[in-house]
């Protein structure tokens, strides 16, 4: 097994992926299939409950085997991931209940770009962006991962137009969809990077059914056009369970 080299895009068949614990059986059902091993969450009880599970609320994959985790749930994580090789950062924003105090892990980032609202990240992950010369694109949205499907390294889909704007000013292509249907267990609605993730150089999974998006067609195009494709990884209504998060290769 290899490591997955960029946070959130796997650059070949995915062997090891990271899931919210309340995974529908089809949808897990169908990654095993594929011959992906899920680590499963810890809830995070520090925040609410339609979240507490999301992996992108806990931790935040930076670039290569490095991984910086919520101190809240440190020594869970710390002990299953170094298993398998990686370079567990404990970070030193603990996850409260509200936000702006829940969103410190939950960064974008995708080629040489972050996207997240900087005045609440945590400083380790400030840190490797600014070793890494990773251009930071400041947005309002704090829940910038849960909010962003990241295509390619250049190419997202949103229903934010903040974020949208913002990427306006760089060299990145950015989709625009409408917001809502999407669920998020006891909220209004989730977010379309919150229920999706990368699970091959080519492939791009849904948690549930992307064609019951009344935008299906708009995100086909676009996913298309950068010479990927789409997966639904069951029949069931769109969840957002936090992003599907590449581990290895």
């Amino acid at each position: 097994m290899k490591f997955v080299k960029e946070s959130f895009l796997a650059n070949g068949p995915l062997s090891v992926a990271l899931v919210d614990k309340r995974i529908t059986p089809n949808m897990q059902n169908t990654l095993i299939n594929l011959g992906i091993k899920l680590i499963k969450t810890i809830e995070c009880p520090n925040t609410y409950n339609a979240i507490k599970c999301h992996p992108d609320i806990s931790l935040c994959k930076l670039y290569d085997n490095n991984i910086v985790v919520a101190p809240n749930v440190y020594d869970y994580y710390s002990k299953i991931l170094k298993n398998y090789g990686l370079n567990v950062i404990k970070g030193s924003s603990l996850i409260q209940n509200k936000y702006p105090h829940n969103i410190s892990y939950n960064v974008a980032i995708f080629g040489n770009y972050a996207i997240h609202n900087f005045k609440y990240t945590d400083p380790e992950i400030l840190k490797f962006l600014e070793e890494n010369n990773i251009q930071k694109i400041d947005v309002k949205q704090g829940y910038s991962k849960c909010s962003i499907c990241i295509i390619d390294e250049k190419s997202i889909i949103t229903s934010d137009e903040g974020i949208m704007n913002a990427c306006s000013l760089f060299d990145i292509d950015c989709l625009l969809i409408s917001q809502g249907f999407i669920d998020l267990f006891d909220m209004n609605y989730g977010f379309i990077g919150g229920c999706s993730g990368s699970i091959s150089n080519d492939t791009i999974a849904f948690f549930g059914n992307i064609k019951k998006h009344p935008d299906y067609e708009k995100v086909l195009e676009f996913i298309t056009s950068k010479n990927k494709k789409i997966l639904c990884l069951s029949d069931e209504s769109l969840l957002d369970l936090g992003s599907l998060i590449p581990i290895l290769l």
